[in-house]
Formats: structure tokens, sequence, C-alpha cells
């Protein structure tokens, strides 16, 4: 009998629309932005903080490793690459003060 199901890593990557190439100085996201529970943007490994549309557009532009873009409805969001570590992934990172959201990173 043949296994037509996805199962682990595979049904993880398959949700994603895009896996962009990332660039050499890409950052990482270490910590959430959240208004009522949802996220609203991404503070980076630099001490920065973006919006959550300025970092799915990071992302395709290789700007931020580890996260592949997927969308509910139409929007766009980030989600984490399978690497087999859990504490790296989105949903385990921190919650942080929203402070300042840069623009001009783009």
């Amino acid at each position: 009998m043949r296994e037509d199901r996805l199962i682990g890593p595979e049904l993880a990557m398959s949700a994603l629309d895009e896996i962009p190439e990332v660039k050499s100085d890409a950052r990482d996201i270490v910590g959430l932005v959240k208004s009522s529970g949802r996220i609203t943007g991404y503070q980076l490994s630099d001490g920065n903080t973006v919006s959550k549309e300025d970092g799915v557009a990071m992302a395709k532009n290789g700007e931020i490793k580890g996260v592949g873009i997927a969308h509910r409805n139409d929007s766009e969001y980030l989600k984490s690459l399978p690497d087999g570590d859990e504490g790296n992934n989105l949903s385990n990172l921190p919650s942080v003060s929203q402070g300042r959201v840069d623009k001009d990173l783009m």
C-alpha cells in the first residue's frame, strides 16, 4: 500500500508559497510584535523592528533567513522553515514591545 500523505517537514514545506534565496547578510527574526494576540511585526537580530508587511517583503528579497512565505485569504505572512529545531520556530519566539518600526530597512 502506497503512502500518499505528507508527514513531518514535507507537510510544513507544502504549506509555503515561496522559499526565497537568502542573502549572505540576512537577519534572523528574534521576536514577535503582537497586538491582541496577532502578529503585527517582527524584531530582527540587528535590533530593528519591522511591520508584518515589511517583514514579508524583506523575506522575499532574501533579507530574512529561516522563513518562507505563506498566505491565508488575502494576507501573506512568514512561516518558519522546518529544520528540526523547535526553539527557533516563530511560534516559540518571545513577544516584544512595538518599539520603533523601521520602514527604511528595505
